[in-house]
């Protein structure tokens, strides 16, 4: 049985010019990357366009990769910037979208939603509503703290801001998580009664 290689070894491995092993590392984070992207872009496309990219511009940038921090923290400081980038050049172009046609693609994307058989009352689905409707930061945050498992440190390498800053905005992303979650459950007891 073959042991795996850790992501270090694997790095070296490409530097050094066996290629194909970004596949694996590729594999290993294509969940996370995916995840923070979905965080953002808020659509499967946008996201998956978001991920794509990033793991171009990662392995282009994979000598640049100092080894005092884990992979994925640095991975994530390209996902995050990528994203940036993404909406940034997307906002200019739906700039002119009114309304109306905005509020059409609401409504199909809650049909296709209720109509994929999503059970809407579950936890998990009102908690990544929740955090949906936080600010870009506040989500990514998040999802690096909870999901990522990344520390305070590590989010704080990759956002390029101090540990503490990175405390005070988890408490206050979770406040704001919170506030979101109260109101997406006190609209579900409505229904309900």
């Amino acid at each position: 049985m073959q042991q795996q290689l850790s992501d270090i070894e694997l790095i070296t491995a490409i530097l050094e010019g066996n290629t194909a092993v970004y596949a694996e590392l590729v594999k290993r984070h294509q969940r996370y990357v995916f995840t923070l992207a979905m965080r953002y872009a808020k659509n499967r496309e946008d996201a998956e366009e978001i991920a794509q990219d990033t793991f171009v511009k990662a392995y282009r940038a994979l000598g640049t990769f100092k080894q005092s921090s884990k992979f994925s923290t640095w991975l994530f400081s390209i996902t995050y910037t990528t994203a940036m980038t993404f909406l940034r050049k997307k906002r200019l172009l739906t700039d002119s979208i009114n309304d109306e046609e905005s509020s059409i693609q609401l409504e199909n994307h809650i049909s296709a939603y209720q109509a994929n058989g999503h059970d809407q009352r579950s936890g998990y689905v009102y908690l990544n509503q929740a955090i949906d409707q936080l600010l870009p930061d506040d989500a990514a945050i998040i999802t690096l703290f909870y999901k990522g498992e990344q520390s305070l440190e590590e989010i704080g390498q990759a956002l390029k801001m101090e540990p503490n800053t990175i405390k005070v905005k988890l408490h206050r992303a979770r406040t704001r998580l919170k506030e979101k979650l109260q109101l997406l459950l006190k609209d579900e007891v409505k229904e309900l009664l």
